[in-house]
């Protein structure tokens, strides 16, 4: 069959990717266009409590009361 009819793989959204450090940074530096996405920095919201990750690409990182990615 031609390269042509290959489906593309189905999109992902970032509350679908599991609640793993290196699970965001596959999907962030896929979703960047394979460019790599690192962490600059990481540190803990005194208001809520939860870690909040600072990413290469402009965007904080952390996740909800369910273990769910999300930008803060």
């Amino acid at each position: 069959m031609s390269q042509a009819f290959v489906k593309e793989s189905e999109e992902q959204w970032l509350h679908e990717v599991p609640p793993t450090l290196h699970a965001l940074i596959v999907y962030l530096t896929r979703e960047n266009n394979g460019v790599r996405v690192y962490q600059l920095m990481n540190f803990m919201d005194r208001k809520n409590g939860k870690e909040v990750h600072v990413m290469s690409n402009g965007l904080s990182y952390s996740k909800d009361n369910e273990g769910k990615w999300l930008v803060v």
